[in-house]
């Protein structure tokens, strides 16, 4: 596995304290293997600070990519050619590589969107 690209409700998962998510963060370190997100999630997940303790601790741990002005208008086009509108997911399924697994609670959408992009990324749905 290249990395573990966690979506929003990945994130949320972890801050609501799911272990097998926390478990599955823990091995990547163990084996060197980058977790990483995209802003736009964060943004998504991010409400509380203060109440949010095992986010911000995973955070830290956690490869943030912002959305610069390209990924913007590429996650544009891959949403008009896929018919769909959620910024996130597209966000998402355009930072994964090839053979990277992609942690989601929207497996299906995510998976539409990586079929359109022609994507070899894995889909695992927490």
């Amino acid at each position: 596995m290249a990395a573990l690209v966690l979506d929003a409700g990945a994130l949320i998962a972890i801050d609501r304290g799911d272990r097998s998510l926390g478990a599955a963060l823990h091995e990547a370190a163990r084996h060197g293997v980058d977790a990483v997100t995209s802003s736009v999630c964060v943004a998504e997940a991010w409400r509380d600070p203060a109440r949010q303790a095992r986010l911000t601790r995973a955070l830290a741990g956690i490869l943030e990519h912002p959305l610069d002005p390209s990924t913007a208008r590429r996650c544009g086009l891959l949403l008009a050619r896929s018919d769909t509108s959620q910024v996130a997911d597209a966000a998402v399924a355009l930072l994964a590589q090839s053979d990277d697994v992609i942690l989601t609670s929207d497996a299906g959408d995510i998976q539409h969107l990586l079929d359109t992009a022609n994507s070899t990324a894995h889909v695992r749905s927490v």
